[in-house]
């Protein structure tokens, strides 16, 4: 990658077509290379842009906001801000999804993504990020490295791309108070 890489925020109405086709392709690559991210094999490009179509209709101002990541004007990263919460938890947000093609690995999106991260959150007012990954992997190297503490891990959560069940780690981080 040369230079920074803005991160977006996208909206339901910026979702197009195109949009929805980079989309699926980035969730279809990682899963193909054994990402845990909810889905197994056999996973179709078009179940990939099927899920995409209804992230689209959950995207809505306050409670979900979705990240892209462009390399050469296409999506190549994405993850995503869940805001909806409880009463007791207005405090907190869950991040998810986040999604790095594998051709675009090491480039420094993983973290640009997880910095907008954080600003969604303090936007809303939020003061805790919770996130789950698979125990001893690339993102939790990468979770751990930015300032994310584990909670613990929960075997047997997953059914890996591989057909095994894989222990998940739960992890969170405190927000500092914004200092104005």
């Amino acid at each position: 990658m040369t230079g920074a890489t803005p991160v977006e925020r996208v909206d339901a109405d910026g979702l197009d077509d195109g949009s929805l086709d980079q989309l699926g392709e980035v969730l279809h690559a990682c899963v193909e290379a054994g990402a845990s991210v909810g889905f197994v094999p056999p996973f179709s490009p078009a179940d990939a842009r099927r899920y995409w179509e209804d992230v689209r209709g959950s995207l809505v101002p306050g409670e979900r906001v979705l990240l892209v990541a462009r390399q050469d004007r296409r999506i190549v990263a994405t993850a995503q801000v869940m805001l909806a919460m409880p009463a007791n938890g207005r405090h907190r947000a869950e991040v998810g999804k986040v999604l790095v093609h594998p051709g675009a690995r090491r480039s420094g999106l993983g973290r640009a993504l997880m910095a907008e991260v954080e600003e969604v959150a303090r936007e809303y007012g939020r003061s805790l990020l919770v996130l789950d990954t698979v125990t001893d992997s690339a993102g939790e190297l990468l979770y751990r490295a930015i300032g994310y503490e584990p909670a613990g891990a929960i075997p047997g959560y997953a059914l890996s791309t591989r057909g095994v069940l894989e222990a998940t780690r739960v992890m969170f981080k405190v927000l500092p108070p914004v200092s104005g």
